[in-house]
């Protein structure tokens, strides 16, 4: 008999594991969780703090998301060969990811690299809270009501392509911004819509940071990092269609 491969999304805040995922869990032989080079230790574990999980279990793993596919390719196709051979060997296998597994997360290569190389093992993925869901629900920022229109989208470099999301979509959802903050927050001054976004980083960490406007930033913010999400409401009068 192989075992079960589980894919779990953590969060953004320690707690809000659902009692599924903990549940298979606490069946799990290995835990995998991810952590970037930058970081010390895995902020996807830490998101289970306080929860009885045997650290013998855990095995933390480097996760790679550098703009190179071909290197992207290899590493999630290599975790993924080693995967498998626990499952082969009847071990059940989890793998933490923050946020939601499904939504611009890098559990996605490794899920369709573990089907390349082990088509027939059995898998189930538990869904997570995004970064932006939990975002607006600190700072009671409503994601959508009646009719408007919602985008999800990774910052892009182009500015010019921000601008079009935000003046074509009532509501817009901006992840992982990092470096480009300051481009960013210059678009959103140029279109005077400063009061009408709300940014959180780090959610769910020691630095957490909400602002529920951009009006009056704190002098100490330039970066909020790669953790961090937008939210953006545009005007009905500032949209075209």
């Amino acid at each position: 008999m192989t075992g079960r491969f589980i894919g779990v999304g953590v969060g953004v805040t320690p707690g809000s594991l659902s009692v599924a995922a903990w549940q298979d869990l606490q069946g799990a032989d290995l835990v995998y969780a991810p952590r970037s080079q930058v970081s010390g230790s895995s902020v996807a574990l830490a998101m289970l703090a306080g929860l009885d999980l045997d650290p013998a279990r855990v095995r933390e793993v480097l996760f790679l998301m550098d703009g190179d596919d071909a290197r992207i390719e290899t590493h999630y196709r290599t975790l993924a060969q080693e995967i498998a051979g626990e499952l082969r060997a009847g071990r059940t296998v989890a793998y933490l990811t923050i946020g939601d597994s499904m939504t611009y997360s890098t559990y996605g290569y490794l899920l369709a690299q573990l089907r390349a190389v082990m088509p027939d093992s059995v898998r189930v993925t538990h869904p997570g809270i995004t970064s932006y869901a939990t975002a607006a629900s600190l700072t009671e920022f409503s994601l959508g009501e009646e009719k408007e229109r919602t985008l999800i989208l990774p910052c892009p470099d182009d500015m010019d392509a921000l601008r079009r999301d935000l003046l074509t979509h009532d509501v817009v959802a901006v992840m992982k911004i990092g470096h480009r903050f300051p481009a960013v927050l210059a678009l959103l001054q140029e279109l005077n819509l400063t009061e009408h976004a709300t940014l959180a980083s780090r959610l769910g960490l020691p630095e957490q940071r909400l602002l529920p406007t951009l009006t009056h930033l704190p002098t100490d913010l330039t970066r909020p990092g790669y953790l961090s999400v937008l939210l953006v409401r545009t005007p009905k009068e500032r949209r075209f269609t």
